[in-house]
């Protein structure tokens, strides 16, 4: 996998409503609106090329084999599905909270920067398409780029339907080089899709809001989606039981993840 990048990004008197509303975005990572440089990872071109994931699963046994003194393939496929979804899944999630706002989610609209030296986990993301869903009263309803839709549900069913699309992608192209089954895979889909709105709204100050988003995306097990978000209050805050594991528990001295599905009930 490759490094280090910068993206070309729309002047900014110039910014559509969906550039603008990432440029208002500040999360302490890198997220841009842009046509991405040669240095970056486009998600159509990963997926198109399966085995393009064993190379970045061989950057990421070394680093495990740097930190715990060995690695295991049930790890690094593990690491490496979380941390794909992640991408589309939490670009996602902020817009709809920040914004009410909706983009494609194609692959071919979105691409990734890796963490490099070091862990080569996912650092920057990039969308470059111009086109959003929205709601009646969003300022840029009128826009070319946008399609409107009738109330929040609506567009918590378009955020959903287009993860899914991404995801069906990644499934299939992910699932030729690992020994995940399908089930293990939407499993992952599923955490990420619920995590999205959860992380953006404690993010931007309202875990209480971004539990209502994640609830209101995924209101129930819906296909191809393995559940429902399990978001629940506890006496220390908001909790939730992931649907998949990483396998980092498999690594020497590693501890479970907290809400891991395998010592959490």
């Amino acid at each position: 996998m490759t490094v280090p990048a910068r993206v070309s990004q729309q002047n900014p008197r110039a910014l559509t409503p969906l550039a603008e509303s990432i440029a208002r975005l500040q999360t302490g990572t890198e997220i841009v609106f842009g046509t991405p440089s040669d240095d970056w990872t486009t998600c159509s071109d990963l997926l198109a090329e399966p085995t393009r994931f064993d190379l970045w699963r061989k950057d990421l046994a070394e680093w495990m084999v740097e930190q715990y003194g060995e690695s295991d393939d049930r790890a690094t496929a593990g690491y490496i599905m979380g941390w794909y979804l992640h991408v589309p899944g939490h670009l996602a999630g902020l817009l709809f909270h920040t914004a009410r706002r909706v983009p494609t989610l194609r692959p071919s609209d979105m691409a990734f920067r890796l963490n490099t030296p070091g862990r080569p986990h996912p650092v920057g993301t990039a969308l470059f398409c111009d086109e959003f869903a929205c709601l009646p009263d969003d300022p840029a309803s009128n826009h070319p780029a946008a399609t409107v839709v009738p109330n929040e549900a609506a567009l918590a069913a378009v955020l959903r339907a287009r993860y899914a699309a991404h995801a069906a992608q990644f499934v299939a192209s992910f699932g030729q080089v690992v020994r995940f089954g399908r089930r293990q895979l939407w499993a992952a889909a599923t955490d990420m899709l619920e995590y999205g709105p959860w992380a953006a709204g404690r993010l931007f100050g309202d875990e209480n809001a971004g539990v209502t988003d994640a609830a209101m995306i995924l209101p129930e097990k819906l296909e191809p989606f393995v559940a429902a978000s399990s978001l629940h209050f506890t006496d220390e805050g908001w909790k939730r039981k992931r649907n998949s594991c990483c396998f980092h528990y498999v690594l020497p001295g590693a501890e479970p993840c907290t809400a891991c599905p395998r010592t959490c009930n």
